[in-house]
Formats: C-alpha cells, sequence, structure tokens
C-alpha cells in the first residue's frame, strides 16, 4: 500500500522546511553523527546480553520513543511568525533546524548495528579457511549481505510512505535471515568450535532482528488497513 496521502514523504512536505545548503565537510559531519549512534546502539545492547526486554531497553536508552519522526514540532509555535522564528535573536542553523535522513531511523540504526556486529565477528571467521571451509564462509557472509541489503531498503521505503514495499523488502530480508540461521546450523560443520561460538553469539541478534521487523511489519499492515 502506497500512503496516499504522504505523496511520497511524510505529511509535511519538505518544501515547507527551509532549503539547505551543506558542504561536504557539512554531510561528513552528519555521517560521523551516524556512525556514533551506530556504536552507541551497540554499546548498549551489549550490555545487556540477558535481558528479555533487551531491544526495548536500548530503544529507551537511545531516547526512541519508535515512532515516524514529527516534523510538525520543527514548525513555529502559536503566536509568532517566520520573521521571528528567523531574527537575529533566534539559534543558529544548526540548533533551530533538525534535520531527518533515513540515516536518523531507530529502525535503520539497530538494524545496521546489529549486522555491523555479525559480519564483522563473522569475517574474522572467515579469514581462517584452514578452520571453516572457504565455501561455507561465503555462503554465510553473503546471506548477511543480502539480509541486511533488503532491511535497509525496506526502512528506505517505509521513509518514502511506501508501506507495502517496506513490507516486502522486510519479507525478504526474513527469509535471507532464516538462511543465515539454517547456514549456522549446518550439520557438517557443527563440530567446529568457531562455528558453534559464533552460531551463540549470532542467534540472539538475528532473533532480535526478526522481532524489530515484524514490529514494524505490523504497524505498516495496521496503517495500510487504516488508510
Amino acid at each position: 500500500m502506497t500512503n496516499q496521502d504522504s505523496d511520497g514523504m511524510f505529511e509535511n512536505d519538505w518544501d515547507e522546511r527551509r532549503e539547505l545548503s551543506w558542504t561536504e565537510a557539512d554531510w561528513e559531519t552528519y555521517l560521523a553523527e551516524h556512525e556514533t549512534a551506530v556504536r552507541d546502539y551497540l554499546k548498549h545492547y551489549e550490555q545487556l546480553p540477558d535481558a528479555t526486554d533487551r531491544i526495548d531497553e536500548v530503544a529507551r536508552r537511545m531516547g526512541w520513543d519508535m515512532q515516524a519522526p514529527d516534523f510538525d514540532a520543527a514548525e513555529p509555535a502559536a503566536g509568532t511568525t517566520e520573521e521571528d522564528d528567523d531574527s537575529e535573536d533566534s539559534p543558529g542553523f544548526e540548533e533551530d533546524f533538525d534535520l531527518y535522513t533515513v540515516h536518523r531511523n531507530p529502525v535503520h540504526i539497530s538494524t545496521k548495528a546489529l549486522y555491523v556486529s555479525l559480519i564483522a565477528n563473522w569475517e574474522r571467521i572467515a579469514a581462517h579457511p584452514e578452520r571453516i571451509h572457504s565455501a561455507h564462509a561465503i555462503g554465510v557472509l553473503g546471506s548477511l549481505y543480502r539480509g541486511r541489503e533488503h532491511a535497509l531498503q525496506a526502512v528506505q521505503s517505509l521513509d518514502m510512505g511506501d508501506y507495502a514495499l517496506a513490507i516486502c523488502f522486510f519479507k525478504r530480508a526474513l527469509r535471507e535471515l532464516n538462511d543465515t540461521l539454517a547456514r549456522l546450523s549446518h550439520e557438517s560443520e557443527s563440530a567446529n568450535g568457531l562455528l558453534v561460538r559464533y552460531r551463540e553469539f549470532a542467534t540472539p541478534r538475528l532473533f532480535d532482528l526478526r522481532e524489530i521487523w515484524l514490529r514494524v511489519m505490523a504497524e505498516c499492515r495496521s496503517a495500510d488497513q487504516s488508510g
């Protein structure tokens, strides 16, 4: 279902926002902040290995309400005018303009963070071909990359207001996630200590990714029905 009311964006069109004039350095700073958010997510996540409400607690620590960004918050307060908002006494660009891109979407950050840890740890294992078959190593790595790619495209579709497309991409991501779990349970490699340790490390992360995506898919379907 394409959200017809959004016209490809959220309710408030981008043309109502002031024009951006950022340099490469500005965008590099913005992207560096995104990478910091990814690291912060992982830091909080790894501090809660036994928590049953781990993903909710991490979201709370990150200051997320798990809802779409409220663009109305950037509107001038009642009783003020654009001239008042742009007066010399008003805050600078960085303070009064809360830029939003998909990189600030909580699902994007959490998905990327968990895949960063999954891929980095598997790459270290794949660097030892004498201990794990190269075909198996490549297969798992490929499945991880495909799952991440589908999930991030789903988040992008969600941000564009196309909930049906987001669901399609999340379903593809879930298929790859299931494929990853199956590959990690491959009997011919089950006696390999490296694989056993990685499976113990990866399984809770994969199930948490599944839980995050299923929640978002449910929200998308709810929006579809209400639309």
